[in-house]
């Protein structure tokens, strides 16, 4: 009954909504030649969409149909005035979902319109044939041609017994199969206001260029760190070096008292740049991640840090190095975040296959109000994630005020 009555108040409003919102666009567009509807048509294709959106809403309110929007997002340069204006309008004619939503508004005054009505007309149709063997059937002359109810000519009280049984089978139909009919409904609207699988190729194609641009940025600039840290740490280190034992050369007979203690330097100085040369790779791809996995690393990870941390590996095989490298990275950037920022007291690093994702979960004790960007003046989380869409990965933060937060990533991969 209650699918019954939600489907005649869509009906009930949809044709009335849908015939002037289709006549005013069709007639907007047409004045566009004249210039009027250049200042129309955004104000009509507004009221469009928000008419699409409040089906959508119903579709999943009462259906449990979800219909997600494919409209292009107005362009971040847009300027004011009337060439705003007329760039805005050409905006909307070029999404292509502007013109579905069009013809959304075709269907629903027809195919829709039948189709919001279908549970209360089946209900009506039963109780029609509940009142026929009520008694209606003596308003028709048995003389005459019958009135058919269905496949029944209703001409006598047999008859009547009949479409009365045909009405109660018809009723109980309606009743079971009320919810259905009006899903039936949002589901032709979902076909039409849905997006389709070619914007969602498009998407990806978007995304993946963004990342990939990421990618090929991040790469740049770990190259200028590397040789920065080269430039600096190491590098300088051998070249004073060599300049020790250059002269130690020379005081070897001289002032081998000297010569020794600039041997003495010069060994302190190779250990020195040895230990920024393993840092320098480490940085690059630790070894124990290329030996271990990525849950050692990651455990190795912890015990780096200066309070307590549990670490639960659940891992049948390995993922590909570039994977796991992204995923370790993160989790130390992550960790890293929680030392300076979170004021924690313990922390718990979950490490998990689910079949096709690889998840990876880092929850802390602190006082929370962590976001994507919070970080870093913006780099921290923010970069993270984008680190991750390179392997369309994804990030989810949860950290209300006052803790705890909870930050899980996922990337799709396959284990060897």
């Amino acid at each position: 009954m209650l699918a019954a009555v939600r489907g005649f108040a869509v009906a009930l409003v949809a044709l009335p909504a849908s015939v002037a919102l289709l006549v005013c666009t069709l007639v907007s567009v047409a004045l566009i030649p004249l210039g009027v509807g250049v200042l129309t048509t955004p104000l009509v294709l507004a009221l469009v969409r928000s008419h699409a959106r409040a089906r959508r809403a119903l579709a999943a309110r009462w259906a449990g149909v979800r219909i997600p929007e494919a409209y292009r997002p107005p362009p971040a340069d847009a300027r004011g005035g009337l060439v705003g204006w007329a760039e805005r309008c050409a905006h909307l004619l070029k999404d292509p979902a502007t013109w579905r939503d069009v013809l959304w508004l075709v269907t629903d005054l027809s195919a829709g319109f039948v189709t919001a009505l279908a549970p209360a007309l089946v209900l009506a149709y039963g109780v029609e044939g509940l009142v026929l063997a009520a008694g209606l059937w003596r308003a028709f002359d048995a003389g005459a041609d019958p009135y058919w109810y269905a496949f029944v000519p209703v001409g006598g009280p047999g008859t009547a017994v009949a479409a009365g049984g045909l009405g109660l089978v018809v009723l109980a139909a309606g009743l079971r199969f009320g919810p259905a009919l009006l899903r039936g409904h949002f589901a032709l609207t979902g076909a039409l206001l849905g997006r389709p699988p070619e914007a969602e190729l498009h998407e990806r194609i978007d995304r993946l260029t963004e990342t990939r641009h990421d990618a090929v940025d991040a790469s740049a600039a770990e190259l200028r760190r590397i040789e920065r840290d080269l430039h600096d740490g190491a590098q300088a280190r051998l070249v004073a070096m060599g300049m020790d034992l250059g002269t130690i050369e020379a005081l070897v007979e001289k002032d081998p008292v000297r010569a020794k203690a600039l041997l003495a330097k010069a060994r302190q100085d190779s250990a020195a740049a040895l230990a920024e040369l393993r840092d320098l790779v480490r940085g690059i791809h630790p070894p124990v991640l290329a030996e271990r996995g990525l849950g050692d690393a990651v455990r190795a990870l912890a015990l780096r840090l200066p309070l307590p941390a549990e670490v639960e590996v659940d891992l049948p095989g390995r993922a590909e190095p570039p994977v796991e490298s992204a995923a370790y990275f993160a989790v130390s950037e992550i960790l890293t975040n929680v030392i300076k920022h979170a004021r924690a007291d313990r922390v718990w690093i979950d490490v998990r296959y689910t079949g096709v994702m690889l998840s990876v979960t880092v929850t802390d004790d602190g006082i929370g109000g962590a976001g994507a960007g919070a970080a870093g003046g913006g780099s921290g989380l923010s970069g993270i994630e984008r680190r991750l869409g390179t392997f369309d990965g994804i990030l989810a933060v949860s950290s209300p005020a006052g803790g705890p937060t909870v930050v899980t990533m996922e990337i799709p991969c396959v284990l060897s």
